[in-house]
């Protein structure tokens, strides 16, 4: 029986035709037909939705309090149907526990456990192991070959070559909105158009400069400095006890299973999470709690994350958003002139995507959206730069291209980076230091000289 997955670049494409499958799109011209009744689909941009769903009905709450989301049990219910899938990826200790306060991976098993239990006749996983750690990808994989093993029919949408599993046989190229090879695994693989396109060969573009006014800090001031710091949300412990400091040019890697904490220690810093104002933080010299503003923070801090690819909702084009890092803003609310206008230009020749200047982010495909945002983070060239997981969503020349542009950052050393990722392969040589969390409530800082 023929397995198929749709592999293709970023903006290709590949996204729209699986929608096909459940009648998410109505066809231009032409015509489908033998299509499955009952499709789930599971992808990053589904699982944005559900987050956009479940704040608009936080926002609709007059209560006042805290809205953490729906309970995850409430999503899973009949528990008993998917109580194997929930032992296989340790979400027991989440059932009770809302969906918005979940990691990004959290969320992401979440969905696809869902999915499961309606027992489609189609299963569509576009990207399913994004934003998972190393165990779950393993558990992930295993289960879904198992299911294949089983009849379950499924496509299986990518960017990475490297993550399609054995048990695809067949693949669908696409590029430009073009089907452009399609065959055997093995005969797609092989074929130039595809060797071409996913090998990265390219010479690194230099860097635009940094804009006028920049901020810079001393060279002596510690970046951040954390002194016996916990995150806890009610009975539940994500770590305690770190002592931490970021100095100018010491560059970080931060690893850890999903739900570990990670994200949240970075909105410590940010200011996004408000436990910053009840742990001992020393932020770009100020004291957290001592009368400065969340725009004092961020000016020296520039942010890639999936949280922020979720919050930035405001319409806009591809233009106005890289503009917008300059103000540390979601959209653009005031009048820019051509300087501004030329730097972020500047950044679009640098990640391939000038050509998509006027489009707005939101008719871009998610991979296209976070390159982006890695464009809005350093157009003003920040002192922090914090990138959790990066990478995610990126086609294979993509995440090269990011991976070499976060080398070359390192070495020059005038911007400090905190780099967020579940791939230890993906990790830059200069990126000496290593935060570990191991998912039990402490961390282990390495690398530390």
């Amino acid at each position: 029986m023929q397995t198929w997955a749709i592999l293709g670049t970023n903006g290709s494409g590949k996204s729209a035709l699986s929608c096909l499958f459940d009648g998410d799109l109505v066809l231009s011209h032409g015509s489908s037909k033998g299509l499955p009744s009952n499709v789930m689909y599971v992808s990053l941009e589904a699982q944005a939705k559900q987050i956009e769903q479940e704040r608009r009905e936080d926002e609709s709450d007059l209560l006042d309090r805290i809205d953490l989301g729906t309970p995850v049990r409430a999503f899973l219910e009949p528990i008993s149907e998917v109580r194997h899938w929930i032992s296989l990826l340790r979400m027991e200790h989440l059932l009770d526990q809302g969906f918005r306060s979940l990691s990004t991976g959290e969320t992401r098993k979440v969905m696809l456990i869902r999915a499961l239990q309606a027992k489609p006749d189609l299963l569509i996983l576009d990207e399913p192991l994004e934003g998972l750690d190393q165990v779950s990808r393993r558990v992930v994989s295993e289960g879904l070959a198992q299911l294949k093993h089983n009849g379950q029919a499924i496509i299986w949408v990518a960017n990475r070559l490297d993550e399609i599993p054995d048990w695809i046989t067949h693949i669908a190229f696409m590029h430009d909105a073009k089907l452009l090879v399609q065959g055997t695994k093995e005969d797609v693989i092989a074929s130039p158009e595809v060797i071409g396109l996913l090998h990265f060969d390219q010479a690194l573009p230099d860097f635009p400069p940094p804009p006028k006014g920049r901020k810079v800090l001393p060279n002596h001031q510690a970046l951040v400095e954390m002194t016996d710091v916990s995150i806890v949300y009610g009975e539940r412990v994500l770590f305690e006890g770190l002592n931490w400091c970021i100095k100018p040019g010491e560059h970080w890697a931060i690893e850890g299973p999903n739900g570990s904490g990670k994200t949240s220690l970075l909105q410590l810093i940010t200011g996004d999470n408000p436990q910053c104002y009840r742990n001992q933080l020393m932020v770009f010299g100020m004291r957290r709690g001592s009368g400065e503003t969340i725009w004092d923070i961020k000016q020296y801090i520039g942010l890639v994350s999936a949280s922020l690819q979720w919050d930035y909702r405001a319409s806009t084009n591809v233009l106005s958003t890289v503009i917008s890092g300059l103000y540390d803003s979601i959209g653009l609310y005031r009048a820019t002139g051509d300087v501004d206008k030329q730097l972020a230009l500047q950044w679009l020749d640098v990640i391939g995507l000038r050509h998509l200047a006027n489009q707005s982010l939101q008719h871009l495909s998610y991979g296209e959206q976070r390159l982006v945002l890695i464009a809005r983070a350093l157009i003003k060239q920040p002192a922090l730069l914090i990138l959790d997981e990066p990478c995610q969503g990126l086609d294979d020349p993509s995440r090269h291209l990011v991976l070499a542009f976060l080398q070359r950052l390192a070495v020059q050393r005038m911007i400090t980076l905190l780099y967020v990722t579940h791939q230890p392969k993906e990790i830059p040589e200069a990126f000496v230091r290593r935060l570990e969390f191991d998912g039990n409530k402490t961390l282990r800082i390495r690398g530390d000289i």
